[in-house]
């Protein structure tokens, strides 16, 4: 599988070129365009694991999945305005919810409960959890940047975070006392530490919904 993303970083587009009998899995509603020789086919990847991923973890019940017959290319797309981030690792990777776009069909996924660290910090109760074999296409809000931790601390504002790898661990807090919090504009953050990859996102959908309410007229 070969991809290269296109028209970055604020329409991003994934281009992704298929050999004969590959196929990737995506989030319904994914897909831009596409060769005609290649096949769709929609499934829920196990009932349980599909309830799972749209009640807890934020995302569609259903993927559908492309396979070529023959080479092939196909463009998939993130829903609103932002990066794609490819990720290429054996490492597992926890994804906040809608962050998932598509991944190679040799990728488990999952989800996993975050405690209730993650329900206080209004980014979900569950994480998608994907058992990396093969590429993985995580979509934002915004650019897309990553920090590499060694063995260390960082702080993240819990609306700007996309995904992690596994090796780090995190609680969530708040930014000084509650008066700074709520006159600061800041409010929860993640803590991060450990040895892993943080991927994170310039734009916030909390803060944007925030900026763009006062300006809807109002009902009378």
């Amino acid at each position: 599988m070969k991809y290269e993303i296109i028209h970055r970083p604020s329409y991003s587009m994934a281009n992704i070129q298929l050999e004969s009998g590959e196929a990737i899995k995506a989030e319904a509603g994914a897909m831009v365009s596409m060769s005609s020789n290649i096949e769709i086919q929609t499934e829920t990847g196990g009932l349980l694991g599909a309830v799972k991923r749209s009640m807890l973890g934020g995302e569609s019940v259903f993927l559908n999945t492309f396979r070529s017959q023959g080479r092939g290319e196909i463009q998939l797309a993130p829903s609103y305005p932002g990066d794609v981030e490819v990720i290429e690792t054996h490492e597992t990777v926890y994804a906040q919810s809608g962050s998932f776009m598509a991944a190679s069909e040799d990728v488990e996924i999952d989800t996993k409960f975050g405690g209730f660290k993650t329900f206080f910090g209004s980014e979900g109760l569950f994480l998608l959890k994907l058992r990396a074999s093969g590429p993985i296409f995580l979509s934002s809000f915004g650019a897309i940047y990553h920090r590499e931790l060694v063995n260390e601390r960082f702080v993240v504002d819990t609306g700007h975070i996309v995904a992690f790898t596994e090796g780090l661990d995190f609680h969530v807090r708040k930014i000084g006392g509650l008066k700074s919090t709520f006159l600061s504009g800041e409010g929860l953050v993640a803590e991060f530490e450990g040895t892993g990859t943080v991927y994170m996102q310039t734009r916030s959908v909390d803060s944007f919904v925030g900026w763009l309410i006062p300006m809807l007229p109002s009902r009378e």
